[in-house]
């Protein structure tokens, strides 16, 4: 369950952040959007790592034949 809601807050962090860059290319150079757009990416990143880390099987050995 909880590596579902890190895909969901991943997706949403990466709309967040492209929004944002978005309103900082038509802005008229107003740094908070960038900045905000740069830790929403850094966020992304790292809910969808914890995402695509979690969907891994531990249980299951992994074998080279396989």
């Amino acid at each position: 369950v909880t590596f579902m809601l890190n895909g969901i807050l991943a997706v949403l962090s990466a709309v967040i952040a492209g929004f944002s860059f978005y309103q900082y290319t038509k802005s008229g150079d107003n740094k908070l959007y960038l900045v905000v757009s740069i830790i929403f990416l850094i966020a992304f990143l790292g809910l969808g790592a914890m995402f695509l880390s979690g969907r891994v099987n531990k249980t299951e050995d992994i074998h080279i034949t396989e």
